[in-house]
Parts: C-alpha cells; sequence; structure tokens
C-alpha cells in the first residue's frame, strides 16, 4: 500500500497487546486509528495511552464474534473518519483443548471470536474497500499455530489454521483489485492472551475446570510462561507495518520455528511422493 499518513485503521483486539502495538503504529504513520475491543475500561486506556500522538485515535466497542456488533463498529469508523484503508482482525482468545476433556463450549468459543471474527471483520469491510477505490489492505493475525499442529488437538490451532487457509485465500482474489492481504503468524508474544477468559461471555460457559498436574493444565502453565517471556508487541507491529507498505503475504516473527515448518512441510512431500505398492 502506498503511503499511511491521512489514511484509516481499523484494529481489533485493540485495548491491548498486538492490537494496541498496531494501533501505534499506525498512528505514528500519521494515520487515523479505530481501536475495536470488547473491554471498555482497557479500550479506554489504550486510547490515552496513545493520546501523545498527532494522529486521530478513537475507540469503539466491539465483540467479533458479534456480526452485528462488528457491522456496528465498521458503520462507525465509516463515520468518524470517511475512507478505511487497513482492517487489522486481531482479536484472539485461547482456552483448553487436549483429548481428556474435550469442551464443545470451549471450541465454541475460541472458533467464534479467532476464525469467524476474521469472517466478520472481512464482510464487514471489503465492500467499503472495494467500493472508494483507493485500494487498501486486510491484516489477519494467525500464529505459528496455524502452520504447526504443535499445541495438539487444539481449538486455538484449527481456528488459526483455518485463518491462515482463508488469508491465502483471499490474497489471490482481492489481488486484481488492488487490496493486499497479510497474515501474521507469530510465535510467543508477550500479550495477555492467557488471560483472555476474562472477556469469556456467559453464552460459552466457563469452560471444564483442569485438574492440577494434569497434562492440560501442565501445558497451560508451560505457556504462560513462555508468552511472559516473548516477544514483545511493537516488534511484531513493526513487521506488520512493513508488510503492508510492502505488499507481503506472511508475516513470521521468529525465524527459529523454520525448523518445524520445514518438518511438516518435507513430511507431507513425503507422504505426496509415495507410489502405491
Amino acid at each position: 500500500m502506498d503511503g499511511f499518513a491521512g489514511k484509516t485503521a481499523f484494529v481489533t483486539g485493540g485495548a491491548s497487546g498486538i492490537g494496541l502495538a498496531l494501533g501505534r503504529a499506525f498512528a505514528q504513520e500519521g494515520m487515523n486509528v479505530m481501536l475495536a475491543d470488547i473491554e471498555a475500561d482497557a479500550l479506554s486506556e489504550a486510547a490515552e495511552s496513545l493520546s501523545d500522538l498527532d494522529s486521530k485515535v478513537r475507540i469503539v466497542s466491539c465483540d467479533v464474534a458479534d456480526p452485528e456488533s462488528v457491522e456496528r463498529a465498521a458503520q462507525a469508523t465509516i463515520a468518524a473518519f470517511g475512507k478505511v484503508h487497513v482492517v487489522c482482525n486481531n482479536a484472539g482468545v485461547a482456552a483448553a483443548g487436549g483429548i481428556d476433556a474435550i469442551s464443545l463450549d470451549n471450541w465454541r468459543w475460541v472458533l467464534d471470536v479467532n476464525l469467524m471474527g476474521v469472517l466478520h471483520g472481512i464482510r464487514s469491510f471489503l465492500p467499503h474497500l472495494r467500493s472508494h477505490g483507493e485500494g487498501g489492505h486486510i491484516v489477519n493475525t494467525a500464529s505459528m499455530a496455524g502452520m504447526n499442529g504443535g499445541l495438539g488437538f487444539s481449538p486455538y490451532v484449527a481456528s488459526k489454521f483455518a485463518v491462515v487457509g482463508m488469508s491465502e485465500g483471499l490474497a489471490m482474489q482481492l489481488k486484481p483489485h488492488g487490496i493486499g492481504v497479510t497474515v501474521v503468524c507469530p510465535h510467543f508474544v508477550r500479550t495477555r492472551i492467557g488471560a483472555s477468559g476474562r472477556n469469556r461471555q456467559p453464552r460459552y460457559g466457563e469452560g471444564p475446570t483442569l485438574e492440577p498436574g494434569s497434562p492440560a493444565a501442565d501445558l497451560l502453565a508451560e505457556l504462560a510462561s513462555r508468552i511472559e517471556a516473548g516477544l514483545e508487541p511493537a516488534a511484531v507491529a513493526a513487521q506488520v507495518l512493513a508488510a503492508v507498505r510492502n505488499n507481503q503475504l506472511y508475516v513470521f516473527t521468529h525465524s527459529n520455528m523454520r525448523e518445524q515448518v520445514a518438518d511438516r512441510f518435507a513430511a507431507i512431500q513425503q507422504a505426496m511422493d509415495q507410489r502405491p505398492a
């Protein structure tokens, strides 16, 4: 996308973590920014943290799992700034998976936010991006968990694999329209995703209780430790900014994950090359 100044970015999950870092990065480039999030108090604090910048930053309440809420947020953004050029479908949550306590509520919640939330953002903003004729860019936050099944049988893995495939197909179809697509695949980043249950809506229940010392509980404890030691969100935002500028489809934030991805691809190619006996 050519130039950022004076254009508008919409970011879900904008109250913290990667979303807030994206909002700051775009604002520093002179863009108008609409931060959208389900967490009202954190959203107000996020806007205040960007008040030192000259760009216009506004906030809107948004539950990405609800298509009507996303549509309202889209219309509020268009009303505030006129035209929207960058749409970041970034909001995400995580919940326990595994084979011992398969929770339908966990799966519905994670898929509704991580997968359907991306779809709702595309559905609400894409007609606008196509109609104003100035081009634009869609950024979908996936994960290395969308390239490698190392987390096991998990709604998070399933949702992120889906976002990668969705983004690849979307990029192919939007290229003739001058609209770019980037799918972001971070490994561990210092965010609050481990505490995403704070925003879990009652309709998804409370989820199963994990027994201390169980494989699922041990995995969550390990993941929490690795998130705490993870990459700073600002580093991810800087890579995303460059990807939007250069119309780059993939953003991989951790080069040390290359070997695991290569192992998966090698196994796929080996299976393809096998001939029936």
